[in-house]
């Protein structure tokens, strides 16, 4: 009773209740749409500014949270490393190197964990870094390498992909192979050309250029109704790729990706490949350090020839969440682990991790990381756990490379064509989360009184369309955003 009058000699209050009650209570609806009626649930909206959690469903229970496991992989890198962090990538020679420019020797190339031999940061060209290292190698009067091309993997345990990845992933760019040496995304380029009439075969080509890759293409050319819908089957342990499927007519060129088996030895052959171009023989094969029985070699033992020092992590991780790049995610997870727990695995990156989640006030036990990117279908967390995150990051100084890295609504990355035309577009900086019947959407909003709110909101086990969750998180972001107290 003494509360009630109260509130009514404060009506700034009563009308504050009301306003949260109002928001709470559409929030209900929006989440009990009865397509949903097998789903799960969470919710957890945290109020920047005062500390006030504005709503809760579910927010303690675990949720398999797909690729918004990214934002915990991203944090802990910034956290742990910082923003200003680059990785350098080296060019060894085991030998000697003769006046008469020949290396009677092995090149070996060190791979830890560097993201960036690629050709998203040289202007689509992936083999930029391994044209300066071969000119590098001419201004040095190298003209020949009587040995092998190495490709040194060993700053990684030897893992290959991610525990509970499905075996059906394998061909497919997002589920690309991890190793400390890294090229291409792991993946080849592969370009397709129409043929001049229905039915007939396409052309393709390859980027980068080579012999790594074996491919059998029966895509072909489809009308309009069937348009472009191409399909990459990859046998285990091997590069023998089969493309079908089709391409519509209309169509100029399709880009496209697959994922190879051993980037390691991919790295290296492109390497040699790029040295051929450049006119510098090498007699010995391309390999993979892990194939060489007993072939070891100590700092001491080799020469310094090149190196690739990589952008900032500021702007990796700006890659990793706009564009939700799983291979990143999983070279930083495994970093993390070998800098600050002495092992490049995914366990240990998991377990300091989950160290610095404390002080955040994030319970270890009530998460469970088996990779970085969320690809996995054992990741478990809370919406709770992630708007912990969320609000620790935003009282830190690299927490504002974080925020920058989050796609806009309605501007950019992954919810670049969500919530157009709405109080959301241009406000909601948010990571998204997809793995089959898991959908998720974790990051911030601005109210209309200029309130800054974290939220979290993950769904599991629906048999819907995913764009029906997708437009209740969109309905819950956008009165988000005309909320007023």
């Amino acid at each position: 009773m003494v509360l009630l009058l109260g509130c009514s000699r404060h009506p700034a209050l009563t009308a504050k209740i009301d306003a949260l009650s109002k928001l709470r209570g559409e929030l209900d609806y929006l989440l009990s749409d009865p397509a949903f009626a097998i789903a799960h649930w969470g919710v957890a909206i945290k109020s920047l500014k005062t500390g006030e959690f504005l709503y809760l469903r579910n927010e303690n229970k675990g949720f398999m949270p797909a690729s918004n496991m990214k934002l915990f992989t991203t944090a802990s890198a910034l956290l742990k490393c910082g923003a200003e962090y680059q990785f350098t990538t080296r060019l060894y020679y085991r030998g000697t190197l003769s006046a008469n420019g020949v290396l009677d020797g092995d090149l070996i190339i060190k791979g830890v964990g560097d993201p960036t031999l690629t050709g998203r940061y040289a202007e689509g060209n992936p083999t930029k870094v391994f044209e300066d290292w071969a000119d590098s190698l001419a201004a040095k009067n190298v003209k020949q390498v009587n040995g092998k091309i190495i490709g040194d993997d060993t700053y990684f345990t030897d893992e290959g992909m991610g525990a509970g990845w499905s075996w059906d992933y394998e061909s497919d760019y997002y589920a690309a192979q991890v190793s400390a040496l890294s090229f291409n995304d792991n993946c080849m380029d592969i370009f397709f050309t129409p043929g001049d009439s229905l039915d007939k075969l396409s052309t393709f080509r390859l980027l980068p250029n080579g012999q790594y890759v074996s491919v059998l293409n029966q895509v072909v050319t489809a009308d309009k109704v069937q348009g472009t819908d191409i399909r990459y089957h990859r046998a285990r342990g091997g590069n023998k790729v089969v493309c079908d499927g089709t391409i519509f007519v209309g169509e100029k060129e399709k880009h496209d990706w697959f994922a190879v088996d051993n980037p390691t030895l991919f790295a290296a052959s492109a390497f040699k490949d790029v040295l051929t171009d450049k006119n510098i023989a090498v007699t010995g094969e391309a390999a993979d350090l892990d194939d060489l029985e007993s072939y070891q070699y100590a700092d001491d033992s080799v020469h310094v020839l090149a190196s690739h020092t990589s952008p900032h992590l500021r702007e990796i991780v700006t890659t990793i969440n706009k564009v939700s790049q799983n291979l990143y995610a999983e070279l930083l997870l495994r970093v993390v682990g070998k800098e600050y727990g002495g092992e490049g695995s995914a366990s240990m990156g998991a377990e300091v991790e989950k160290n610095l989640f404390t002080v955040m006030g994030i319970d270890p036990a009530q998460i469970d990381i088996v990779d970085g990117s969320g690809l996995s279908r054992l990741n478990l967390v809370t919406p709770m756990s992630v708007v912990k995150l969320l609000s620790y990051l935003r009282q830190q100084p690299v927490g504002k490379f974080f925020y920058d890295s989050l796609p806009i609504a309605g501007v950019d990355g992954t919810i670049k064509a969500r919530m157009i035309g709405t109080a959301a577009q241009g406000n909601v900086r948010a990571k998204t989360g997809y793995v089959d019947k898991a959908r998720a959407l974790s990051g911030y909003v601005t109210t209309l009184d200029g309130e800054e709110l974290a939220f979290s909101m993950i769904v599991n086990n629906y048999l819907v369309p995913t764009g029906l969750a997708n437009q209740i998180q969109d309905a819950i972001c956008e009165r988000l955003a005309n909320f007023a107290r």
